[in-house]
């Protein structure tokens, strides 16, 4: 069959990229690599601008000179309690999601019938298929006083448990749907599969072999899990945890709908940019968990969370 020859320029272009790898790459990786650097590190970069300007108390402009001033309103009362209940409940959660989810992966790598891993696997994923609002406003209402929970407490006649524990000051409220309690648990929901898919993925890695080889050299299992396997399984525990702890500490739709008036940072960063205009105070409440999280992610480098992403 005859062949239809390329152009001659498109050769001489072919022979000259060939010959040129370094090249061929930059050509490759700059549009994206331009693009990262426009959107994304430029908005963060004007984020970080922002921040060092202040809010002047009389105007109520924006003053755009340099100045330590809002991040001297950080260090008020208010704001510290804004960032450590924050950073506590992406702490609570990423440590809960880590203990129920690192036994479902490793059952159902482990143990389960070659059958019923990929249902196993499918129920893990199946959440992930709905809208994010649509899982968030379902717990409201099974959280709510007349939802299937309470229903189901007083049906047991156990509904002084749930008010002994409405009433403790921390994790309490009027009822789970405006309680700290109540955003924990739909905070482990949306984010549990997040930390379950990067264990499954470690403990897929894991040789058979060196299973065999501890319990041939008198392991056993207990030992076996413990200096086999949870070591190289740890660091998808960490590239989990990454996930569900970033994604805790941004998240202000599930404080807004499950919460009460106890401010995360999510919330606070729109209430300072779209209700009261202080775009520096927002810009440096946000610099909080972008600082957490890089020196996060260097410690996670550290112990091989990436190479189990």
């Amino acid at each position: 069959m005859p062949t239809t020859s390329r152009p001659a320029w498109l050769q001489r272009l072919s022979t000259f990229l060939y010959f040129r790898p370094k090249l061929l790459l930059a050509l490759l990786l700059g549009p994206p690599l331009l693009a990262y650097a426009i959107f994304y590190l430029g908005s963060l970069g004007t984020m970080l601008v922002q921040s060092f300007f202040h809010l002047d108390g009389f105007t109520g402009l924006v003053v755009r000179e340099f100045s330590l001033a809002t991040y001297a309103d950080l260090l008020t009362a208010s704001n510290m309690d804004i960032t450590i209940r924050t950073v506590s409940m992406a702490l609570v959660v990423t440590l809960t999601s880590a203990g129920l989810g690192f036994p479902l992966a490793y059952y159902s790598v482990r143990y389960a019938a070659p059958r019923w891993k990929p249902l196993l696997y499918l129920a893990v994923l199946l959440p992930l298929w709905s809208s994010y609002l649509v899982r968030v406003y379902s717990w409201r209402l099974i959280l709510a006083k007349e939802g299937i929970i309470s229903w189901g407490v007083n049906l047991l006649h156990l509904g002084w448990l749930l008010d002994g524990v409405l009433s403790l000051p921390i994790i309490g409220g009027p009822s789970l749907t405006v309680s700290s309690l109540g955003m924990f648990i739909v905070f482990v929901y949306i984010w549990l599969p997040y930390m379950i898919l990067p264990i499954y993925a470690a403990l897929e890695r894991v040789p058979r072999s060196l299973l065999e080889a501890s319990s041939d050299l008198g392991g056993r299992p207990g030992h076996t899990f413990r200096w086999v396997t949870l070591p190289l399984v740890f660091p998808g525990v960490v590239a989990g945890s990454i996930f569900t702890f970033s994604l805790t500490m941004g998240d202000f739709i599930i404080p807004s709908a499950l919460g009460n008036s106890s401010f995360f940072i999510g919330q606070a960063v729109l209430s300072h940019q779209g209700t009261s205009g202080n775009i520096p105070l927002a810009a440096a409440f946000t610099m909080i968990p972008i600082t957490i999280m890089a020196i996060y992610l260097l410690i996670a480098k550290r112990l091989g969370a990436f190479d189990a992403l």
